[in-house]
């Protein structure tokens, strides 16, 4: 199985993380199983940027990205080339090193 090293946040994972996922499962599901949460404001349909990260490392492994989600990802704050949706991105068969970035944009908007 996979390992996925989560690098230290201040906010999500101070100390980091490194615990191992499921080949197919999302790397949000997979954080989140492991008492990491990535927020998803849209409940992880593609809908939004909020769990958006960096794949410091396995990034080839990774099916390539939806044109939806390149399409989000083009609207999130601090994306470089390896950055992904963690809630489209699926753990493929080797090790992840993972970085949160510190600040998200929530796109989500709630109709009152």
């Amino acid at each position: 199985m996979p390992q996925i090293i989560i690098l230290p946040n201040d906010d999500h994972c101070p100390e980091g993380a490194v615990f191992e996922a499921e080949t197919g499962v999302s790397i949000c599901d997979a954080a989140g199983k492991n008492g990491i949460e990535i927020e998803h404001a849209c409940e992880k349909s593609c809908a939004c940027t909020t769990c958006h990260i960096h794949i410091r490392e396995g990034f080839i492994s990774l099916e390539e990205a939806t044109d939806l989600e390149e399409d989000y990802l083009d609207k999130a704050w601090g994306v470089d080339p390896d950055s992904r949706l963690s809630c489209q991105a699926l753990v493929g068969d080797k090790d992840l090193v993972i970085e949160i970035p510190k600040y998200t944009i929530n796109m989500v908007s709630e109709n009152h």
